[in-house]
């Protein structure tokens, strides 16, 4: 693959080796908290370029901007905090969900659920270009990557988008990497290639807490990229093509030596278990071998002894199988005489059928072979009521149902009668008021101004038509009369008759309703709609659950009746008292059984004594040279066995990193070459124009203009957020 096709390739893919950058960061918080934090990071970004810290909230927010060195404005000024955050690159804002419910850091600190934590980045930082003759505006191409460290007593099944888990068996290293606005850079398909903007966690959680996480912003990405060595474009398509073959190719490899070393690990399993076995039976081989030769010398001494005493011993064998025979029978008569009188009908016991009786005996009354007939019998009776209890809870539905319909029906009658009565009224009311306070108040007015010989609105209408009342004195009237019709304790008191007087008339609408609601079309109505609702598949699925569950009541009830447990008690018992007896006769027969072995082995070692005397010389000789070789043997095995973990270990590990390999290059295929060979299939001439101005535009990245001239554009931005944690 040539030059040119390889750095292309590589914009879309190089996210995924940042990862291993952020590792020494996440475990430097475990380490040594703030401090040690830093000089990680600032072992990561390297001393000799500035960094900016900025301590934010828990959500986010910049709390204080802290520079690595000593930032100075051209003239000489130190900028302010205000400055520096004014300029920062990235907003970073952090919010949380509680069980899929957004709640605030202070509020999710303590609780357990399942818990998201996402990170959201804003670029703030964009250039105007020309690309393809069109004025466009360009981000910044920022890499922002976020790590944290999890406890892995709180945290479990976490899940990570755009990121990685690390996990070290005490902690889980998260950490998420985002392009924010280089998806809009490069107009790319989200279809087709996806470049994340934001890292979301997601895990179960008991007692939330959460230690600082940390965020690292730069433009390093694209500041190495030659856009000189874009311009040909001839055989990238070719080059995409041996890319997928090759990687196809790798997977197969990977997954070939990770199924090879797997069997190696099983096979290293054996090997040890075997190993230590071995050590294991030459230490007792080792203290057997002494401990034989030692009492080698005493065997053969007491041969003879023993041989005499055997021969004894015989010659009592048969009086004492006769003897044991004999209390057998007797104990098994007396059990027959027991059952019989508990009312249990059995074969005649014998030393040879007792065992095959009792436990025929016992299987009959096992408790949860008579708690599954009780169960059967009663489930067979309350069957026979199924049908019955249907028609019941059918009809308590129904009633349910009908009330329900009823409402709804009254609802809509009394707002058609409200909206028919109150509607006509209202106006006609409202005038009618109106008209009798306003003779009241042309009353009061013309009495308060005293008019001479008119004391009523009659009179003073009357005077009025026979032009008696000047026209001054008329406006005068008519002026006070509205003043007093617009006073407010007139507006209440025509409110308060309006109102009293509608209060009565839908008084009558009630009455209305009610008759409205006993006539024969409503009550059509309510039983068609009723019957309507009564053949939904809702209403059918209660009346089925409900129909079952008093079903199983019903069952449940009478598995828990008097008579029931009676029964159940009383085969409980049964059972206890025939299994006490067997037991007895077992421990029995068992000593009869021994008895007879003992007095068969006996005649067995009394025939074999003078045998045993001429090999204990043997043994004697051959103990020696046994004990000797014995500890040389466990010397060596024992020194294997000590070696034998670090074997395990070693390809355990092997293993291990065998699957990562094949893990993680399916991912690097899928996620990063499948979606980059995608996303270039189509104008490529048009992509590398937008990756080209994307490059121009990090390299002629300043992070702060105002600065001196000389500051390196490369300078690293990293958040430190405050930690999550209950307040005590």
């Amino acid at each position: 693959m040539n030059r040119k096709g390889i750095r292309l390739i590589a914009i879309g893919l190089c996210a995924m080796f940042l990862f291993a950058a952020v590792r020494p960061v996440i475990f430097a918080q475990a380490a040594g908290g703030s401090s040690g934090a830093r000089s990680a990071l600032e072992e990561l970004q390297g001393a000799q370029e500035e960094t900016l810290y900025i301590l934010t909230g828990a959500d986010g927010a910049p709390r204080k901007v802290i520079s690595s060195g000593q930032l100075t404005k051209k003239d000489g000024t130190v900028p302010s905090e205000a400055d520096l955050e004014k300029e920062l690159p990235i907003g970073l804002d952090i919010t949380y969900r509680l069980n899929g419910k957004t709640v605030t850091a202070g509020e999710l600190a303590g609780k357990s659920g399942r818990v998201t934590v996402r990170f959201d980045y804003t670029n703030q930082q964009s250039r105007d270009v020309t690309i393809d003759g069109k004025k466009e505006s360009i981000y910044v191409p920022f890499t922002v990557m976020t790590g944290m460290l999890l406890d892995n007593k709180k945290f479990q099944n976490i899940e990570i988008s755009n990121g990685k888990l690390i996990d070290d068996g005490g902690h889980t290293a998260v950490i998420g990497i985002a392009f924010p606005g280089l998806q809009e850079n490069l107009a790319a398909d989200p279809g087709k290639l996806e470049i994340p903007s934001f890292v979301e966690m997601t895990a179960d959680v008991q007692d939330f807490s959460m230690d600082m996480t940390i965020t690292i912003v730069t433009n390093a990405l694209f500041q190495e990229l030659d856009t000189g060595e874009l311009d040909s474009i001839g055989d990238l398509s070719e080059s995409l093509n041996d890319l997928t073959d090759a990687m196809d190719q790798l997977m197969g490899g990977s997954n070939q030596l990770y199924d090879g070393l797997n069997t190696l690990l099983n096979k290293s399993g054996d090997l040890v278990s075997g190993i230590n076995q071995l050590a294991t039976g030459a230490k007792e081989l080792k203290a057997g071998a002494g401990s034989l030769d030692e009492g080698a010398a005493a065997l053969q001494a007491g041969a003879a002894q023993l041989q005499t005493g055997l021969d004894t011993v015989v010659s009592n064998n048969s009086s004492l199988i006769n003897g044991a025979a004999q209390v057998f029978n007797t104990l098994l008569s007396t059990a027959n005489t027991q059952l019989a009188a508990a009312g249990l009908d059995v074969p005649a016991m014998s030393i040879g059928n007792y065992a095959d009786v009792l436990n025929g005996v016992i299987a009959s009354l096992d408790e949860t072979a008579a708690y599954q007939q009780a169960l059967a019998t009663v489930t067979a009776q309350v069957e026979e009521q199924r049908d019955y209890i249907t028609e019941q809870v059918t009809a308590a539905v129904r009633g349910t149902v009908t009330q329900q319909v009823t409402s709804g029906v009254e609802a809509e009658v009394r707002n058609a009668v409200k909206e028919q009565v109150v509607a006509e009224s209202e106006e006609r009311i409202r005038a009618a008021v109106t008209e009798a306070v306003r003779e009241s108040v042309t009353d009061a007015v013309i009495q308060a101004l005293g008019i001479e010989g008119i004391t009523t609105k009659a009179e003073y209408d009357s005077a009025v038509a026979s032009g008696q009342v000047a026209e001054e004195t008329q406006a005068e009237v008519s002026a006070a009369i509205e003043a007093q019709m617009q006073s407010e304790e007139v507006l209440q008191e025509i409110e308060e008759q309006t109102q009293s007087q509608i209060a009565q008339i839908e008084q009558k609408v009630d009455e209305l309703v009610s008759a409205k609601m006993q006539t024969e079309e409503i009550q059509g109505i309510i039983t068609a709609k009723t019957e309507e609702q009564m053949q939904t598949d809702e209403v059918q699925d209660q009346i089925t659950l409900n129909t079952e569950a008093q079903v199983q009541k019903a069952i449940a009830d009478a598995m828990e009746s008097d008579a029931v447990q009676s029964q159940l008690a009383a085969a409980s018992e049964g059972a206890k008292s025939v299994i006490a007896l067997k037991t007895s006769l077992d421990s029995y027969n068992a000593f009869y059984l021994g008895l007879k072995s003992y007095t068969a082995g006996v005649a067995q070692a009394a025939s074999g004594a003078g045998e045993l005397k001429a090999g204990l010389d043997s043994l004697r000789d051959g103990s020696e040279k046994l004990s000797s070789g014995a500890d040389a043997l466990c010397d060596g095995v024992l020194t294997l066995n000590n070696g034998a973990p670090a074997l395990v270990d070693g390809v355990t590990q092997l293993r291990d990193g065998a699957l990562r390999l094949s893990d993680g290059l399916k991912e690097f295929d899928e996620k990063g070459v499948q979606a980059l060979v995608d996303a270039v299939d189509g104008d490529v001439d048009h992509l590398l124009e937008r990756v080209r101005a994307t490059a121009d535009v990090s390299k002629e990245y300043q992070a702060f203009p105002e600065m001196k001239e000389e500051l390196d554009s490369q300078v690293k931005f990293i958040y430190r957020t405050d930690p999550v944690k209950k307040e005590k």
